[in-house]
This record gives structure tokens, sequence and C-alpha cells, in this order.
């Protein structure tokens, strides 16, 4: 039984490792081959679809309701990452509760959903003419 444990402790510890390194890797090796100097004025610029920018950021506004959506789409990101280890251990429980449980798992993360719905997040209000 200790030898068991020691192997699942061991495959935690690695793959804790694995995914800090794989979580890193990125800002580590940005760092490393980003250049540390800039030739040419543009460079320092914002880029924007190639082309040279016209104005200043704060002239342009965007809805709330594009951030609204993002935050709606991470719910349900959310809502399905978690309906994975519930649908693995869907067989280790007994028919009547394990479907019960589910219902009420299901119920609760459809929250996420309902509340923005019932504040109108959903509905796009006409952009007035300026």
């Amino acid at each position: 039984m200790t030898q068991e444990y020691l192997i699942d402790s061991m495959y935690i510890f690695f793959f804790g490792i694995i995914g800090f390194a794989a979580a890193f890797a990125p800002f580590i090796l940005s760092h490393l081959l980003t250049p540390r100097y800039t030739k040419f004025e543009k460079t320092v610029q914002i880029y924007e679809c190639g082309m040279d920018p016209f104005c200043k950021a704060y002239d342009i506004r965007f809805g709330i309701a594009y951030y609204l959506y993002g935050l709606i789409f991470l719910a349900f990101d959310v809502d399905i990452l978690y309906l994975f280890p519930v649908a693995t251990a869907f067989n280790k429980v007994s028919s009547v509760r394990g479907i019960v449980e589910l219902v009420i798992f299901i119920f609760i993360l459809s929250l996420a959903v309902v509340y923005p719905w019932v504040k109108g997040v959903f509905r796009w209000e006409k952009r007035r003419k300026v």
C-alpha cells in the first residue's frame, strides 16, 4: 500500500513539475530570444495589421458586451473543464445517486450562464448614431 502511495505521489509531483515548466517555458524562451535593442522607430510603435497608426487608442470605444461575451465563454469553458472529472467518476457511484449528483452539479454550473441572461447581457442595444 505504501509503495503504491509513493508511486502515485511521484506521478503527481512530476505532473506538477512538467506543468510548471510548460507554463513558464514561453516566458523564459521569449526573454532569451527577444532582441535587446531597437534599430528603427517603427519597432517601438504599435503594430496593427501592417498599417501605420493614425489616431490615439482612446478615440475608439468598444461596447462592454464584447467583454461580457468573453466572460460568458470563459464560464462555459470552466463548466466543461469541471465536467470531465465528474464524467470519469460517474461509473463509481450508484446509478440513482450518480444521476442526482450530476444533475445538481450541472445545475450549479449553469447558474454561471443564467445570471448574465437575467441581467440582460444577451440583449444587444442598438447603437446610437452620432
